[in-house]
């Protein structure tokens, strides 16, 4: 009676022991993971000079018809050709809305409060804040995406924070007869400071006049160690169609001349200086450089690559 080579019952055995798991693989993998739906991350923190930097997005929505924003000046044609150049959609975009805080060891300042408080405060605490540990709010101008978070059920929403604005923005909405500014600015006066144009809110945190999107919308200069960062707000509102063409009206701009004017201004400066920037409805995270722009684009948006970590 013969009897099998050990040789090939060992091949044998570790053949069939290697299908065994691959059989339960086979079944396994058919259970499908589900659909989670597009999401974004909700902060991004880093350093300038000894202060700590932190975005949060506080809402994001998509609007149709762009051109009935942006580019209003100029024919579809050329808003069109803009678009496709740069992988935009003529027919919708996407708006983000980026308060941010400034830690300066000392204090921690929340530039503009959001939509509303549900949004901002759950913006806060995936950043590891809570409302209460504001010190200051920088209202760099009063339209409601920027003070709707200021009030919680007709509460103040950052319970132990002082409040600083532009004596220019709070003297003409405080004349406008305006339902926001009335339901969650007016009740903050008495915890509210005005300042001009060059004032500091804390030392190295710099309030700088940019009239035009609104009568005295205002943008910060932060410096720290010999390193510099400009909150610019809502002076442009989008990298192509306002940031790189300061020319193209927006919508949303009181005065459109000046708000041209302070865009090249600022922009110029934040492009000279070669430092950081963030604007309010940049792309999430919202921070990156201005550089001078080539063709038809008289600046450029350069988003942040890894120039801030560590």
């Amino acid at each position: 009676m013969s009897h099998p080579s050990p040789h090939l019952t060992r091949r044998t055995l570790m053949a069939g022991a290697a299908a065994a798991p691959l059989a339960g693989l086979a079944a396994t993998a058919r259970a499908e993971a589900p659909m989670l739906g597009n999401s974004f991350a909700q902060h991004r923190r880093f350093t300038i000079g000894a202060f700590e930097v932190t975005t949060i997005l506080a809402g994001t929505t998509p609007r149709e018809e762009p051109q009935g924003i942006f580019g209003m000046n100029v024919d579809a044609d050329t808003f069109a050709e803009v678009s496709a150049a740069n992988f935009l959609s003529p027919d919708v975009s996407q708006f983000f809305f980026t308060p941010t805080l400034v830690n300066t060891g000392d204090e921690l300042i929340l530039f503009d409060a959001g939509l509303n408080a549900a949004a901002t405060t759950a913006a806060l605490a995936s950043a590891g804040y809570t409302p209460d540990q504001v010190d200051v709010v920088v209202l760099t101008h009063m339209h409601g995406d920027h003070i709707g978070g200021l009030m919680n059920d007709r509460a103040p929403t950052f319970t132990n924070a002082r409040y600083v604005t532009g004596q220019t923005e709070w003297d003409y909405w405080a004349g406008a007869e305006n339902g926001g500014f009335e339901s969650n600015v007016r009740p903050l006066a008495d915890q509210m400071t005005f300042i001009g144009d060059g004032d500091d809110v804390v030392t190295g945190v710099t309030g700088l006049n940019a009239f035009g999107h609104t009568p005295g919308h205002m943008v910060y200069r932060l410096e720290s160690n010999g390193a510099g960062l400009v909150i610019f707000a809502d002076l442009a509102n989008h990298p192509v169609w306002s940031l790189a063409r300061p020319d193209w009206e927006v919508r949303f701009d009181a005065d459109k001349e000046a708000a041209a004017a302070s865009r090249r201004n600022i922009l110029g400066m934040i492009a000279a200086d070669r430092i950081p920037a963030i604007g309010y409805h940049m792309p999430f995270p919202a921070i990156g450089y201005v550089a001078p722009g080539v063709g038809d684009a008289t600046f450029h948006w350069v988003p942040e690559a890894g120039q801030l970590v560590g």
